[in-house]
């Protein structure tokens, strides 16, 4: 069984939060510091498909892919805790209205 079938979001929020308060950190997480490092870890992990083909992540990327993936979405995690969002309801309402938006039989295999 997987790490991802095992732990839940309210596991990640909770090691995530535990990891500021030991550095003492919460001062500095604001939501406009957040949001920047959540655009700037993106950015690192978009460098990585820069220049290729980007349908596959090369064997010798994935280390990386993993580290700057994580660091975005510890970012992301930070934030939820930061501004009290309740990320799964946050992320089920969210899917509901994309469903709304782009149903699957009108946009199944379409990109537009």
């Amino acid at each position: 069984m997987s790490e991802d079938a095992r732990t839940t979001l309210q596991d990640l929020k909770d090691a995530v939060a535990a990891f500021v308060e030991e550095r003492e950190w919460t001062r500095f997480h604001t939501p406009k510091n957040l949001a920047m490092s959540v655009a700037i870890e993106a950015a690192e992990l978009m460098e990585l498909f820069q220049w290729t083909g980007g349908r596959e992540i090369e064997p010798e990327l994935m280390g990386r892919v993993e580290e700057e993936l994580a660091d975005v979405v510890i970012y992301c995690l930070a934030m939820a805790n930061a501004a009290g969002i309740d990320l799964a309801r946050a992320i089920r309402q969210k899917m509901e209205a994309n469903a709304k938006k782009y149903p699957a039989g009108v946009y199944r295999g379409r990109f537009r």
